[in-house]
């Protein structure tokens, strides 16, 4: 069994225990849930690149030298470990790292909420839900409504939703249910073999994952490959893997608009230092 299924069938142990703990219902009467989520499209459109194929193709101008693409936006991630590397960063608190990041003007933030794998937290999140100054992305494994709801209740305006871990009517339920109490979703998969699993209609915010389920190796290659096959429309997001310049300026070869990075900043000496380095990379600057 590899690390995705163990993770999966923990998730329905928690799940379970959810839904005995909590009704949908009592997740509406929560602090958060009536608040007007802030938008990753949004932001995303806002302070990032375009959403185009014409990237690819420098347009001319007046002077006669060709447009720079424009800056790719930064999903800041709050990450203590991970199966694959263990403790990431010793000295965690996710209060000030994410002051950090809010003070460095992130187009948003990932909050790792699952404990036993990542070791994070529900409370993570509600705690950020408070001092929030851009969109905060649960990421979790969620496979199931409760967890939508729960999402919500404690803060959360965006969910994530991995292909490999659901079916196509589980993604679309899923995202359905999302939208329904005003949660943006960002869809993530990790090979082309998930594409037909996909209603663009639906999803319109994926995000690629160059990280290889099966033995956790890291290609950059992959958000290339699977640019090329997203609808004009789709906000992509390319994660993992992203740790300098290189892989940024590698990065915007293709029509990605955003990247999430987790490792390389949670591993910094200085975390502000080390966002203020990669949002020089990901300026119009190479």
């Amino acid at each position: 069994m590899n690390i995705l299924n163990q993770i999966l069938e923990y998730k329905k142990e928690e799940v379970a225990k959810l839904k005995k703990k909590f009704t949908l219902n009592s997740f509406r009467d929560m602090e958060f849930f009536h608040d007007k989520s802030l938008s990753l499209s949004d932001s995303i459109r806002k302070n990032g690149r375009q959403t185009s194929k014409s990237l690819l193709v420098p347009t001319e101008r007046s002077s006669g030298e060709p447009d720079s693409p424009s800056k790719l936006s930064i999903i800041g991630e709050i990450k203590k470990a991970s199966p694959s590397k263990g403790i990431i960063k010793n000295d965690f608190n996710h209060l000030k790292i994410a002051d950090i990041y809010f003070e460095g003007g992130i187009d948003a933030v990932s909050i790792l909420t699952d404990k036993n794998f990542f070791k994070g937290d529900i409370k993570f999140l509600n705690d950020i839900s408070r001092i929030k100054q851009s969109p905060l992305l649960r990421k979790d494994f969620i496979i199931d409504e409760y967890q939508v709801f729960e999402s919500k209740a404690n803060g959360a305006d965006i969910i994530l939703l991995i292909c490999e871990a659901l079916s196509k009517s589980q993604i679309q339920e899923l995202s359905l249910a999302a939208k329904e109490i005003g949660l943006d979703i960002l869809l993530e998969l990790h090979s082309e073999k998930q594409l037909d699993k996909i209603n663009f209609e639906i999803n319109n915010i994926v995000g690629v994952n160059n990280r290889n389920l099966e033995d956790f190796s890291v290609n950059l290659q992959t958000t290339i490959k699977l640019a090329e096959r997203l609808p004009d429309r789709v906000l992509l997001v390319s994660e993992s893997g992203i740790t300098k310049k290189e892989d940024v300026d590698f990065i915007k070869k293709s029509r990605t608009n955003a990247i999430l990075v987790g490792e390389h900043l949670m591993s910094s000496g200085n975390i502000k230092d080390a966002l203020k380095q990669l949002k020089e990379w990901c300026s119009n600057e190479s």
